[in-house]
């Protein structure tokens, strides 16, 4: 039984953590957008590009909770829970400071620097690490 319960708590924490690590990266980012607005409203579909990148890691943890809905629980249970709140915490983590980059790139190009494709490649960095926790659900 406890097996069990430990699996679905990793497997809760796991989506739970990357939509929450989504949410506060797409917050950074769009309260960045926001201000930018103000400056220079002409570019307001690359400054809503930038926030929306964090926004990947809530879409990572919700497809492997998906593929986890048929593992066995009661035999995987304590593996379950450590690889699903690690995998939540790396896209939890890795959307915060995604958006903090995002976030950055938005003020720059706000201030009329062309920053845009170098904030896109400097937000791929973060976002390596949440593909390598999603495969490792996957391989789990």
């Amino acid at each position: 039984m406890l097996n069990t319960i430990l699996g679905y708590v990793g497997l809760g924490l796991m989506f739970c953590l990357a939509c929450i690590g989504s949410a506060y990266g797409t917050t950074i980012a769009g309260n960045a957008a926001e201000g930018a607005l103000k400056k220079m409203p002409e570019k307001s579909s690359t400054y809503m590009i930038l926030s929306a990148i964090p926004a990947t890691q809530g879409l990572y943890g919700f497809l492997a909770f998906v593929l986890w809905l048929g593992k066995d629980f009661a035999a995987q249970g304590p593996l379950m829970f450590g690889v699903g709140i690690s995998v939540g915490l790396v896209c939890m983590i890795s959307a915060i400071r995604q958006g903090m980059v995002s976030a950055n790139g938005i003020v720059g190009i706000s201030q009329g620097h062309d920053v845009f494709t170098n904030t896109l490649i400097y937000a791929a960095l973060p976002e390596f690490y949440a593909i390598l926790g999603l495969v490792g659900a996957i391989m789990a």
